[in-house]
């Protein structure tokens, strides 16, 4: 409940023993129908969430009504109320909250933009995580994750990009977590943030080195590149025109293999996956074009 209460900037208006709040989900009930008397339905598992329309309802309700209303709202196992725009209870409404063991806390911020705070706030507490060996960078806006074997030479691309002038988000650990069905977010782990391992340098600091904007705090994956080694005998795409994807946490994320060996600019090849996926995503792709021109020849 403490991290809620400061990541949220909330007000305790009546405090409670519990230290934390049973919300497995980013959801939220606003209850003016159940103020009202109407229980069927009732979403008593989420916060409850007070703004104009409960409170002017509360207040509108001759004093014995109202506190009867509250006294049967509260009976309920919900996890906490939540009053906006600055509102607040009555001292014996507080003391029935407080018979409860229940939490009480207002905001300043209007209804909505709580709201949507909190959800946005509780997608990122809740959301499913996993941890990858893998390295993130921010290339043109494209959140890319670099796989591959250890010393195949994902943190000196990721170096060469960041000199290039992108972002370093995470170098060897990448947490990541699925915000939703289709998006995958990924961050470095606090204690090695903006550290990054070079072979033969050993550790260096990329925010201290480079500067604030050289940095990321998290990124969005939006597309994987497997580093590995020069394999002759591999037959490696050299058209595009199939797409491939890897499952990362039920989250299909475009991938491509990119062959490693002396003499290969990983980080402009790097650059031009990332530029290349953007123009995908707007409707253009340069090997269906090129497929179309020469099918247009053929027929000729």
């Amino acid at each position: 409940m403490a991290d809620l209460i400061r990541n949220l900037n909330l007000r305790v208006l009546s405090p409670s023993t519990r230290e934390e709040l049973a919300i497995d989900a980013a959801e939220f009930n606003r209850p003016g129908l159940q103020l009202s008397g109407y229980y069927e339905h009732f979403a008593m598992e989420r916060p409850q969430i007070f703004g104009n329309a409960e409170m002017g309802y509360l207040m509108g309700l001759p004093e014995k009504d109202r506190l009867a209303a509250i006294k049967r709202f509260f009976s309920y196992d919900i996890p906490c109320v939540i009053l906006c725009r600055g509102h607040t209870l009555t001292p014996d409404m507080l003391a029935l909250a407080r018979a409860r063991n229940l939490p009480v806390l207002g905001s300043d911020m209007s209804t909505t933009v709580f709201i949507v705070s909190a959800i946005m706030y509780l997608n990122r507490v809740l959301a499913p995580r996993m941890t990858m060996h893998a390295v993130l960078v921010d290339v043109y806006g494209v959140g890319v994750l670099l796989t591959g074997d250890s010393g195949v030479g994902k943190s000196e691309a990721a170096l060469e990009l960041v000199k290039r002038g992108h972002q370093l988000v995470a170098d060897d650990v990448v947490d990541i977590c699925r915000v939703n069905e289709t998006r995958l977010v990924g961050e470095a782990p606090e204690t090695i943030r903006h550290f990054m391992e070079i072979r033969g340098i050993g550790i260096i600091d990329i925010r201290q080195m480079y500067g604030i904007g050289s940095v990321l705090m998290s990124k969005s994956i939006d597309l994987e590149i497997h580093l590995e080694q020069w394999n002759e005998a591999k037959e490696y795409d050299r058209l595009g025109l199939d797409d491939k994807f890897t499952t990362i946490m039920e989250v299909q994320v475009p991938t491509l293999v990119l062959p490693v060996k002396p003499g290969r600019n990983l980080a402009i090849i790097i650059e031009v996956a990332a530029r290349n996926l953007s123009l995908k995503r707007m409707g253009y792709s340069a090997a269906r074009e090129l497929d179309r021109r020469l099918g247009d020849l053929m027929n000729q």
